[in-house]
């Protein structure tokens, strides 16, 4: 996992070969003014926006979640989102099988850690990074860029 700034996003542009396109992307959106909804943006890159109130953290480990095909670059643009954490070696307790359609599968775990992202804040998360995202008081408006790995 990475949690940083818009700032340094081209640090990481190393780490795959779509990172500079997604980021490319995220620089040249109007985010604010960027209906909700998802579309594909190049091949093996697609945004997903979403402007909802944050929920319950219970709700969210409820539904504690990773992905084997894809990584996520997750964007706080407005407000303030909490997000679990826990890396995948050390969840034993799935909930449900793996959902090819959705690339998803589901732990009944309880995070390690929670942190925070506001706006111009981004995570990465790997397949290795069991997340529990949209935790929190008010609107958040975010952008998931699903990166195929």
């Amino acid at each position: 996992m990475i949690v940083d700034t818009l700032a340094n996003a081209s640090k990481y542009f190393s780490l795959h070969p779509l990172f500079a396109k997604a980021f490319e992307y995220i620089k040249q959106t109007d985010l604010t003014n960027a209906p909700d909804g998802k579309s594909d943006i190049s091949e093996g890159l697609k945004a997903i926006f979403s402007n909802k109130p944050g929920v319950a953290a219970e709700a969210s480990v409820a539904k504690f979640e990773c992905h084997n095909n894809n990584i996520d670059i997750q964007l706080c643009i407005n407000g303030v989102e909490t997000i679990g954490w826990k890396p995948r070696e050390k969840c034993v307790v799935e909930n449900g099988g793996y959902n090819p359609e959705k690339d998803v599968q589901l732990y009944h775990e309880q995070p390690d850690m929670y942190f925070q992202l506001t706006n111009g804040q981004f995570a990465i998360f790997f397949p290795e990074d069991v997340h529990a995202p949209m935790i929190g008081e008010g609107e958040i408006k975010k952008l998931v860029i699903k990166v195929k790995k």
